[in-house]
């Protein structure tokens, strides 16, 4: 019995502008039709997957349950109060696990074209990881990449090969040397292992690890679609990785090669790499005219993009920013988004439209004392029962059924109607329809902070007060 465990954490800052830390790449759709969070799940379908959970921090529990009841996949949902890496995280999830499962432990925001191989990969380890071995995955090198941890791979066992050591990112030259020898793998940071066989390593190697993660999950808190564990106890617990805390040091270590089409998308670059092309080269979404232009990316999330006569650019455009960048210096994306933090702009955490659990708004204009939000609230769905101290509103229905509250009266708007909400009028807007809400936010007041919210209920389990 197999029970999948998806890693769905880490804010993907080499992917800016299009990854931010609210919103980061394993929730978006960058290589087919599907997020990539969504495409690591339905990848488990030819496998003996009896369960899986998903390990996500507080900020993002609305993007990973919305994601997976869209594909119709929902199951457990851990939520760690403070990102701690990988070890603490596989260690929940193997404390909160029944009947002691293997867990294969996956990243959210891998690519992985060929998933016949990758089936074939797991089912070879199972044999191993029911004998008590610990397996990770190493990718079958194409290239001396020096972006990657390495694993040297000792005498043969069963369907993988002793680890005989684990190498951190190597310089060119030794990572050609490494693909040379033929000896090699790349980290993946996939694994497979026996819940209770992890933990004894774990317990083994890094029994501070051990004892936090059981203490904060001795009083887990069922909460709508997620599990909490203890927070003042788990912001307590080290920081660190698998490899670190147990694979560099168990002699249980096992490596199955995986030649399946893998990418960690680590840059634009080599989502360039993995992405379909024209006849020049060009990997292009969204509106985009190119002209005279080869061996590029191109994208636009929102107007039209024209690339005339470049070569070898990384060119992404969203609502509130643009980024060109030479293939060969896109890893200093990562760079921009820690000026812009330090710089306290925005800009590095969240789009201009931001998701929430009932929707999403975009901030399609402000000044000095307004802003005008298009605001889309689903089916079903009700913003939290608030007011505000510093900003009156205006709602304008553009389609749909609003029923809104407004102090103490309750009614319905339709498309062209309005309501006018004076400062420290205690409000909510919900969706009683069947279709999308879309309305036409006008704030006014001295301070328009998202932090000017006093909720009084919510549906979803946000702070109250």
């Amino acid at each position: 019995m197999i029970k999948a465990v998806i890693l769905a954490g880490g804010s993907g800052t080499r992917l800016w502008p299009l990854s931010r830390a609210g919103h980061p790449k394993q929730f978006l759709t960058l290589n087919g039709q599907q997020t990539m969070l969504q495409s690591t799940i339905m990848r488990l379908q030819g496998l003996d997957v009896s369960s899986s959970v998903t390990i996500c921090n507080e900020e993002h529990r609305f993007f990973v349950a919305e994601q997976l009841r869209e594909i119709d996949k929902l199951d457990s949902i851990i939520l760690e109060p403070v990102g701690k890496n990988t070890a603490p995280a596989t260690a929940l999830a193997a404390i909160t696990a029944d009947n002691d499962p293997l867990l294969l432990v996956l990243a959210a925001d891998h690519v992985i074209r060929d998933e016949f191989a990758f089936t074939d990969a797991v089912n070879n380890a199972v044999p191993l990881a029911e004998s008590g071995k610990l397996v990770t995955f190493g990718i079958v090198p194409n290239e001396a990449q020096t972006g990657y941890g390495y694993i040297k791979m000792g005498c043969k066992d069963g369907s993988g090969f002793v680890v005989d050591k684990f190498v951190e990112k190597p310089s060119s030259d030794l990572a050609k040397e490494y693909i040379e020898s033929g000896s090699y793998l790349w980290n993946s940071g996939m694994f497979l292992f026996k819940a209770s066989r992890y933990l004894e390593e774990l317990k083994r190697f890094r029994l501070d690890i051990y004892e936090s993660c059981v203490a904060s999950a001795d009083e887990l808190v069922s909460d709508l679609d997620f599990l909490r564990v203890n927070k003042e106890v788990f912001e307590k617990c080290p920081s660190e990785s698998i490899d670190y805390a147990v694979m560099e040091k168990t002699v249980n270590a096992v490596v199955v090669p995986m030649d399946a089409g893998w990418s960690d998308i680590g840059s634009w670059s080599s989502l360039w790499d993995v992405s379909e092309k024209d006849q020049e080269g060009n990997v292009t979404h969204g509106d985009v005219i190119a002209h005279k232009t080869k061996d590029c990316y191109v994208r636009s999330d929102d107007r039209l993009v024209a690339a005339v006569g470049v070569d070898n650019l990384v060119v992404v455009d969203t609502k509130d920013a643009l980024m060109v960048a030479h293939k060969d210096s896109v890893q200093d994306a990562k760079i921009i988004a820690q000026q812009l933090k330090a710089d306290e702009r925005s800009e590095w955490d969240m789009h201009r439209e931001v998701h929430r659990p009932w929707g999403k708004y975009d901030s399609i204009d402000n000044g000095n004392s307004y802003q005008v939000k298009r605001i889309t609230v689903k089916p079903g769905a009700k913003l939290s029962v608030q007011m505000h101290h510093h900003r009156a509103e205006h709602w304008i229905v553009v389609s749909g059924t609003a029923k809104v509250t407004n102090g103490d009266k309750t009614f319905l708007l339709s498309e062209n109607e309005s309501t006018y909400i004076p400062i420290g009028v205690i409000h909510s807007l919900e969706n009683p329809g069947e279709n999308n809400l879309e309305l036409i936010e006008v704030q006014s007041g001295s301070y328009l902070g998202e932090d000017d919210i006093v909720r009084f209920s919510d549906l979803y389990g946000r702070v109250i007060g």
